[in-house]
């Protein structure tokens, strides 16, 4: 075969080559980069507590505002329960580095918030654990009886994000379920009477403001808790997406009886707010449900309606209530995806409206 053949015959083949380079081409289209799916949507909540809602950072622009709470783990810190003596609950907070943190900044008068509640939403505690040099935060234990409860960490690490972490602690026993009272705008609670005034409106900021008497007389003598003259936790039922949030003002606006919050839940549903207010040198907490909707117009078919606690058919399998019967107890540090141990002998029961429960 001579030269010119050989140099045709290879023109052919790299023609026949690209050829099918090509056709591969447009079946399969352009090659693109993996759309990023992180789940690290921020939680800071110094400026976004006036409004109840959490941030992202800069670089996650696109992701969606999440309530705090809902995540175990966020911007490489970690809630980790521990193992701890009878009567007593004790958790690290692990750093990007895998080490527990052992600086914190100083948040509303505390360097640890621990918030607890149940999943039908009863018990709630509000208590701030010490901190031991090893990182080790312990507190006499909030649980008060059997069920799943949802423990959030509200803190902020020196030099990292203020954020919320959550989550499910299960106390082994007999359930005693109990349903979530209706919408009202009074409650009672150790003798003192609050009415809330407002209307809770998704997506939007809601002012509430929230009145405390005393056998009939207005309270305005009311004593700053926390660095403010209230202190306002939401849990949305369901999730337990949790919202907090500190009144306009300060100490030296004006000492009750009328407390007002700026407010902004998330989305349409059932919530459950509590009040934590100082008088008498004790700390109190009146609760409410309230359920937030858009304003009807003209067809509308009504918004949610509060439905009591979840019922062990509805509720998720990961975070319902547990049955009286195989009760999951768990007796190894908790997983990535949530459930730890039950660590802690619980307290005294503490349901929906006791007074003057849940404060160190």
């Amino acid at each position: 075969m001579n030269t010119a053949t050989k140099l045709s015959g290879f023109a052919l083949g790299l023609a026949a080559v690209f050829g099918a380079a090509y056709g591969v081409g447009q079946v399969v289209g352009p090659v693109t980069p993996a759309a990023d799916t992180r789940h690290d949507a921020g939680t800071r909540h110094d400026a976004d507590h006036a409004s109840g809602t959490t941030g992202v950072d800069a670089g996650d622009a696109p992701t969606a505002h999440l309530p705090g709470g809902l995540l175990v783990s966020d911007h490489g810190y970690t809630l980790a329960p521990l193992a701890a003596p009878a009567g007593e609950f004790a958790f690290r907070i692990t750093g990007p580095d895998g080490r527990p943190v052992t600086r914190y900044e100083v948040a509303h008068d505390k360097p640890m918030h621990l918030v607890v509640a149940r999943r039908d939403l009863s018990g709630f505690r509000h208590v701030h654990p010490e901190a031991g040099p090893d990182g080790t935060w312990r507190v006499a234990s909030p649980l008060a009886g059997p069920g799943v409860w949802r423990a959030f960490a509200d803190f902020t690490p020196t030099g990292g994000p203020a954020l919320t972490l959550g989550v499910d602690v299960t106390v082994p026993g007999a359930l005693d379920a109990r349903p979530l009272p209706p919408p009202a705008t009074a409650t009672t609670v150790d003798g003192y009477t609050v009415t809330l005034d407002g209307t809770a409106e998704p997506g939007r900021a809601s002012r509430l403001t929230l009145t405390v008497s005393r056998d009939g007389t207005p309270v305005t003598d009311l004593q700053p808790y926390l660095g403010a003259f209230g202190h306002l936790v939401a849990l949305r039922q369901g999730d337990l997406a949790y919202l907090h949030v500190h009144p306009a003002g300060a100490p030296g606006d004006g000492a009750g009886p009328a407390v007002s919050f700026s407010a902004e839940f998330p989305s349409a549903g059932v919530y459950r707010l509590y009040l934590d207010f100082r008088h008498g040198d004790a700390v109190r907490t009146a609760e409410f449900t309230v359920v937030a909707d858009t304003p009807a117009g003209p067809g509308a078919s009504g918004g949610p309606t509060a439905t009591g606690a979840p019922t062990a058919s509805s509720a998720p399998a990961t975070t319902g209530e547990p049955r009286a019967t195989g009760a999951p107890t768990l007796t190894g540090t908790p997983t990535a995806t949530g459930t730890p141990a039950a660590t802690s002998t619980p307290t005294a029961d503490a349901g929906h409206g006791v007074p003057g429960h849940g404060h160190d």
